[in-house]
């Protein structure tokens, strides 16, 4: 047998955007080029994709064992882990940094979905959000989702179609006819 290697853990994260997004504000300068000549003083419009490859190449968030660093347009900041308290999420996946103040720093490119890879880098300092919590007493189980909207999400809805088929089980035969019934079943009248 093969043992698995260990996940190795970076050293530094950097959540920012793409590099490639500075050729669409030099394709903006090129298409921008006959109205900047059109009339006097419209040159400025020039100023908009400079702004927009300044932003491109400057804003960003770093990750490091030490803590976050929060690089802006103009400065940047750093967040040493004992000075985070937390994060807050909002809606649109944007994650901001709450410190032990309660105030709050953006976290320019950071989205939900990297939250784990923070937990990693941060050393277990910042608790992965998708790993269920583990109890203190090995002999209690985990608590699960008892609700009542979990219970009838699974429960098929009269007159919607269901998404999926059902299968047949392993070591079983397939019937067609039965298929056949179970989608008809399945589709509104």
């Amino acid at each position: 047998m093969s043992e698995q290697p260990e996940p190795q853990i970076p050293a530094r994260l950097v959540f920012r955007v793409p590099t490639v997004a500075v050729l669409a504000a030099l394709l903006f300068a090129i298409c921008a080029t006959p109205v900047a000549f059109g009339a006097p003083g419209l040159v400025a419009i020039y100023l908009i994709p400079i702004a927009a490859v300044v932003w491109v190449l400057r804003v960003r968030t770093t990750a490091t064992a030490d803590g976050l660093t929060v690089r802006g347009v103009v400065g940047s900041r750093a967040l040493p882990w004992a000075s985070l308290k937390g994060f807050r999420l909002s809606p649109k996946g944007q994650v901001r940094a709450v410190l032990t103040d309660d105030r709050e720093v953006p976290l320019p490119s950071v989205r939900t979905r990297h939250l784990p890879a923070l937990s990693l880098v941060s050393g277990g300092r910042l608790a992965d959000p998708t790993v269920a919590p583990e109890t203190a007493d090995d002999d209690e189980p985990v608590a699960t989702e008892t609700s009542d909207t979990a219970a009838t999400a699974a429960e098929p809805t009269p007159g919607v179609p269901s998404d999926a088929e059902p299968t047949p089980e392993s070591g079983t035969e397939s019937d067609p006819d039965a298929r056949d019934a179970a989608r008809a079943r399945s589709t509104p009248e």
